[in-house]
């Protein structure tokens, strides 16, 4: 393909973007397939002479569009959203075209730099202390993963990396294996099993602090308390705390044990640029990083997950690689500190700050909360349901009063309909249904059809009980 055609069908495939956005709600929201379909509909080797572009795309319809769970219809309202907006497709075209590979300064300058001021740009949206911010006299800054699983584990890594050399300058001689089989870091109990995962990757113990319904599932500063006091006297070694929720750390500030902690807000950290929510953040003054994703809800598409450190060093000493073929004239210029992979992501943000705005950004987490209000009214309006877990921000958990099992029933006869799609959770051993605003396209009007959908279901679920 040489450039007047790439115009050509570019042009083609924005009006075949656009279609298909446009139009996703007529789309059966959760496929009708079975697991293995694709393979028989397409060869078994790639073709040794090239196939046509018309082909090509007829054969998205045909093999692609059948197998697709339609993430940003507005009829679903499963896991989290993942962000979706014109301008950071816009940008992900001119991403893919620039294509560098910015694992230095030098790499490509303009891809690390726009990198660190568009996580200052977040940064001050988000109120968050000058500490964490590259331009500022702070040792701190930002930098984008992938993911927030990712983001967990490279703060896991440069804990342990700190731990380890903060014992070994007051005991050199004691060996580093002795130390690393000791450490042990904690998350609640309610945490990503990716959080799981980063322990065994890291090889160290990964506790569980429990939570209760009674404190809306967050950490307590005095649970967390009780089990490091309760470890040291084992002659364990605490380093790492990972929470969702800042209180803890408000409430364990003192820190005298100088325990990374660590915040991960994930879904809920867009939503701290609206001043409403801004208090949901506060104790990150304690923290050592702090991670979320513009990919799910701050219209950012897929990845972009950012990262901030309060000392840069921490990061750059748990992972620093000098090999010659990477050194530079201006490697020592103190703010800049990617050391791996990092691709041209931050253009998304540049376009999505840009052209929605600070405003723009805020209207669209407050429409998204709002909806999921106005379903937990309805919710609430119902006496043969109930709300499980308050409705802080787009999410609401919610039942069928009465066993596990009919709403487990409930939630199947949902999903097998392809009209909605939700998934659940278990909350103090209950089966719970998980009611996510998602697209960026939700409207009132769906979530009442939605609900109109459940209560429809339910009706049928409960008159098949026995009497």
């Amino acid at each position: 393909m040489e450039a007047a055609e790439f115009r050509r069908r570019g042009k083609e495939m924005v009006d075949l973007i656009a279609d298909y956005l446009e139009n996703i709600e007529q789309r059966p929201v959760y496929p009708d397939v079975e697991p293995g379909y694709l393979r028989s509909l397409i060869p078994e080797e790639a073709p040794e002479e090239p196939d046509t572009y018309e082909d090509v795309v007829k054969d998205i319809e045909r093999v692609i569009m059948p197998g697709v769970t339609h993430w940003h219809s507005p009829y679903f309202y499963a896991y989290f959203p993942t962000a979706n907006s014109f301008p950071a497709m816009l940008a992900d075209m001119l991403s893919g075209a620039i294509g560098c590979i910015g694992f230095s300064w030098a790499a490509s300058p303009a891809c690390t730099e726009l990198e660190t001021v568009m996580m200052d740009w977040l940064g001050k949206m988000l109120k968050l202390p000058e500490d964490f911010i590259a331009g500022t006299h702070g040792q701190g800054g930002g930098v984008i993963q992938g993911t927030a699983s990712e983001a967990t584990l490279v703060a896991l890594l440069a804990a342990r990396s700190r731990a380890v050399r903060m014992i070994l300058a007051s005991d050199p001689q004691r060996p580093e294996t002795g130390i690393t089989s000791k450490l042990v870091a904690y998350s609640s109990d309610q945490a990503h099993c990716s959080v799981e995962r980063a322990g065994m990757i890291a090889g160290v113990r990964m506790k569980k602090i429990p939570t209760e319904q009674s404190d809306k599932y967050a950490v307590q500063g005095e649970t967390l308390r009780r089990m490091i006091q309760e470890d040291k006297a084992a002659g364990l070694i605490p380093f790492y705390v990972r929470t969702e929720h800042t209180h803890p750390l408000l409430q364990y500030s003192g820190n005298a044990e100088k325990i990374w902690m660590h915040i991960d807000a994930a879904y809920a950290g867009s939503s701290f640029i609206c001043p409403e929510f801004r208090p949901l953040l506060n104790g990150i003054e304690f923290a050592d990083s702090f991670n979320f994703n513009p990919h799910k809800w701050l219209l950012v598409n897929f990845d972009c997950s950012t990262m901030w450190v309060r000392k840069r060093s921490d990061l750059i000493g748990a992972f620093k690689m000098d090999p010659l073929y990477l050194k530079h004239d201006h490697q020592e210029s103190g703010r800049y500190f990617y050391t791996d992979n990092s691709l041209f992501r931050s253009l998304k943000m540049w376009f999505v700050f840009r052209m929605y705005g600070l405003k723009g950004l805020q209207d669209y987490i407050r429409k998204h909360v709002e909806l999921a209000k106005e379903f937990e009214s309805l919710v609430r309006a119902d006496q043969r349901f109930e709300i499980s877990a308050d409705v802080v921000l787009g999410l609401v958990c919610f039942r069928l009063k009465g066993s596990n099992e009919v709403n487990e029933t409930l939630l199947k006869r949902i999903n097998n309909g392809r009209k909605i799609h939700l998934v659940p959770c278990q909350l103090s051993g209950q089966f719970v249904l998980r009611f996510a605003v998602c697209a960026r396209t939700t409207e009132s009007r769906h979530i009442r059809e939605a609900w109109r959908l459940i209560t429809q279901l339910a009706e049928e679920v409960m008159q098949e009980l026995p009497h």
